[in-house]
């Protein structure tokens, strides 16, 4: 099952307002579980859409990616972005104050205590994810059929939703 997180349109790595989210591939057999799971996932195939622009416009491989906010409280949904990605994921210590320290960070930097290139060693790491090579083909191929529901769909979407 793959899971689109357009809900309210998508603006990264494409423009396009009349996307919409779904499920796709539901059968009787589909649990809760089943939807959670989607939902991790999609999330994370479009930030690997996302990522590969990213890498693209900066010309280099980026990897150690520090994962903040309420959902890199996570385990399974580090792991889901480590193996999807495929890339290591590094769990920030209180995720969820990271704009905060952000904030204290650039003040920091502003105010002449530190400068920009300190900032790494001050952030602590809880838990490093790397990637299971084992989920590889299987994300490589659910990241490919997440891109042709955009692509075979965006006609539709437009349509219909052409007046939202």
């Amino acid at each position: 099952m793959i899971f689109t997180p357009w809900l309210n349109g998508e603006r990264t790595p494409v423009e396009d307002h009349l996307v919409r989210g779904g499920f796709f591939n539901q059968s009787l057999g589909t649990t809760r579980a089943h939807l959670v799971r989607a939902v991790f996932e999609g999330v994370a195939y479009n930030t690997r859409w996302m990522h590969q622009h990213v890498e693209r416009f900066v010309k280099r491989r980026l990897d150690g990616i520090n994962f903040v906010g309420g959902g890199a409280l996570s385990a399974l949904w580090c792991q889901i972005h480590a193996d999807v990605l495929n890339r290591t994921i590094r769990q920030v210590e209180e995720p969820r104050l990271a704009n905060a320290r952000g904030a204290a960070f650039a003040a920091s930097v502003a105010l002449g205590y530190i400068s920009f290139d300190d900032i790494p060693e001050r952030v602590k790491i809880h838990q490093t994810y790397h990637p299971t090579e084992a989920n590889r083909q299987v994300y490589d191929e659910l990241f490919a059929e997440f891109l042709n529901i955009y692509k075979n769909n965006k006609r539709a979407y437009a349509r219909l939703n052409a007046t939202s």
